[in-house]
C-alpha cells in the first residue's frame, strides 16, 4: 500500500511541479529559494502523505509547506534576522503588484514566469532555455536535445541565465499590457518547445507525453487571451492540429506509425476544425510569420482524405515561404522529405546529404533515419542499412529505436 501510495506522490510530483515551482518563485521573488523549498515540501510530502493521506489539493499543500519551508531554510543557514525581512518585504512588494493589475492579471503563475524569464534584460539565447528548465521543468538533457547542442554547454547557459536575474534584480512580477508584446517572441518559442518535447519526447520509454501538449495548448490559449496576434493564433493552430493525430500516432505496442500509415478515422476532427479556422484568421491579418505557415501545412496534411491525395505541391510551397522567414535546419529537413514526396526519392535525398555534408543536423537521429528511408526506396539498402544504424546510435528514444530496428530486421530479410 505504501509502495502506491509512494508511486502516487511521484505522479503528483511530475505533474504539478512546474505549477509548485512557478508560484513558490512568485511568492519568494529568488529561484534558487523556491527550487530548494519545493524539494523539501515534496520531502515532506513523501513523509507525510503516506501516513495522513493525500490532500484533497496536493499543489496547494504543497505551496504553503514551500512557503514555511523558505524560512525554514533560511533559519539553517543562519541568516534569519537579514533574510526573512527581505523575503517579507518581497512578498508584501509581489503581492500588492498583483493586486493592483488585477484586471489585466495573468492569471497562472506558470505563464507569468515565463515572461519573466522573457524578460528583455535576459540574453536573447539565455532566455527560452533557462524558461524550459525553470519554468517547466525539464531537464537539461531534454533542452539541450531541442537546441541540438550538448548537456554541458546547456547547463553552462543555464547557470548564466540564473545568474542575471540575480545579479540584475530582475522581479517576479506581472508585466504591463503594453511590455507583452516585446516578450512574445520568446514566450512563443518557449510554449512551442514544450510541445514539441510532449509530441515527440527526446529520451525515455514513450514516444508522447500527453501532459507536456496538453500544458502547452492551454498556456497558448492564455496567451492568446492577452495577446492576439496572428502568430499566436498561427502556434495554437499548429499545436491543435498535431494533437489532432495523436491516438494515430503509436499502435497498441507504443510503437511509431508513421503519417502515411495512420488510421485516419483516429484524428480528432474539432481540433482539427479549430485548427483550420484559427489559420484562416491568421492569414486574414496579412502578418503571416512561421507558426502560421507550419500550421498551414499541418491544414493541408489534415485535409487530405488519404495519404496519396496529399498536395505536396503546396506544402513545398508553404516550406519555400518557410525558409524564407526562418531558414533553420529542421525546416530545411522537412522540405526535403516534401520534395521527395513530390519529385522523387532522390531528389529529396540530395538535399538531404548537403543539409548532412555541411554539419548541419550531423548529430540529429531524425535527419539520419530520414535519409535512410530515401535511400531504401531507391534500393540502396547497404547504405539505407547504414544510415539507420546512426539514427540508432544517435536516438535516445525507445520507440524510436524499435521503429530503427524494425527499419533494419526488414532490410535484413530483403537481402536473405
Amino acid at each position: 500500500m505504501a509502495s502506491s501510495k509512494s508511486q502516487t506522490i511521484e505522479d503528483i510530483f511530475h505533474g504539478s511541479s512546474g505549477k509548485v515551482f512557478a508560484s513558490l518563485a512568485r511568492l519568494l521573488g529568488d529561484l534558487d529559494l523556491a527550487e530548494d523549498a519545493m524539494q523539501e515540501a515534496f520531502a515532506s510530502a513523501f513523509i507525510q502523505w503516506p501516513r495522513e493521506g493525500i490532500p484533497d489539493n496536493p499543489t496547494a499543500w504543497l505551496i504553503s509547506t514551500g512557503r514555511f519551508k523558505a524560512i525554514d531554510l533560511i533559519r539553517r543557514q543562519a541568516r534569519l534576522t537579514e533574510r526573512a525581512s527581505e523575503i517579507a518585504k518581497r512578498l508584501e512588494n509581489v503581492r500588492g503588484v498583483n493586486e493592483s493589475k488585477n484586471s489585466t492579471a495573468i492569471e497562472d503563475d506558470q505563464l507569468r514566469l515565463i515572461f519573466t524569464c522573457c524578460h528583455p534584460a535576459i540574453a536573447s539565447e539565455i532566455q527560452v532555455p533557462l524558461t524550459l528548465r525553470e519554468v517547466c521543468r525539464l531537464t537539461t538533457e531534454e533542452i539541450a536535445s531541442a537546441f541540438l547542442t550538448t548537456p554541458t554547454t546547456m547547463a553552462q547557459r543555464l547557470v548564466r541565465g540564473k545568474a542575471k536575474i540575480r545579479e540584475a534584480g530582475i522581479p517576479i512580477e506581472i508585466p504591463d499590457r503594453d511590455e507583452l508584446p516585446e516578450r512574445l517572441d520568446g514566450v512563443l518559442v518557449v510554449i512551442y518547445l514544450i510541445f514539441n518535447e510532449g509530441y515527440s519526447a527526446s529520451a525515455g520509454q514513450t514516444l508522447i507525453r500527453g501532459d507536456l501538449t496538453t500544458e502547452a495548448i492551454r498556456l497558448c490559449r492564455l496567451v492568446l487571451a492577452l495577446c492576439p496576434d496572428a502568430e499566436v493564433m498561427g502556434l495554437l493552430a499548429l499545436m491543435l492540429l498535431h494533437e489532432s493525430r495523436r491516438n494515430a500516432r503509436t499502435d497498441e505496442a507504443g510503437d511509431i506509425v508513421l503519417l502515411d500509415d495512420q488510421d485516419r478515422s483516429l484524428w480528432d476532427q474539432t481540433l482539427i476544425r479549430e485548427g483550420r479556422e484559427l489559420v484562416a484568421q491568421a492569414f486574414a491579418t496579412r502578418h503571416v510569420g512561421p507558426y502560421t505557415l507550419q500550421a498551414a501545412i499541418s491544414a493541408l496534411h489534415a485535409e487530405a482524405p488519404t495519404a496519396d491525395k496529399t498536395d505536396w505541391v503546396q506544402i513545398v510551397g508553404l516550406y519555400d515561404l518557410l525558409s524564407q522567414v526562418s531558414p533553420g535546419p529542421i525546416v530545411k529537413l522537412n522540405r526535403a522529405v516534401a520534395v521527395a514526396m513530390r519529385n522523387g526519392p532522390a531528389a529529396g535525398l540530395f538535399q538531404i546529404d548537403s543539409l548532412l555534408e555541411h554539419g548541419e543536423l550531423s548529430n540529429y537521429a531524425l535527419a539520419h533515419s530520414a535519409r535512410g528511408e530515401l535511400l531504401s526506396r531507391i534500393g540502396r539498402f547497404s547504405d539505407a542499412r547504414k544510415a539507420f544504424q546512426t539514427a540508432m546510435r544517435l536516438s535516445k528514444q525507445s520507440s524510436e529505436q524499435r521503429f530503427l530496428a524494425k527499419k533494419l530486421s526488414e532490410l535484413d530479410s530483403r537481402n536473405s
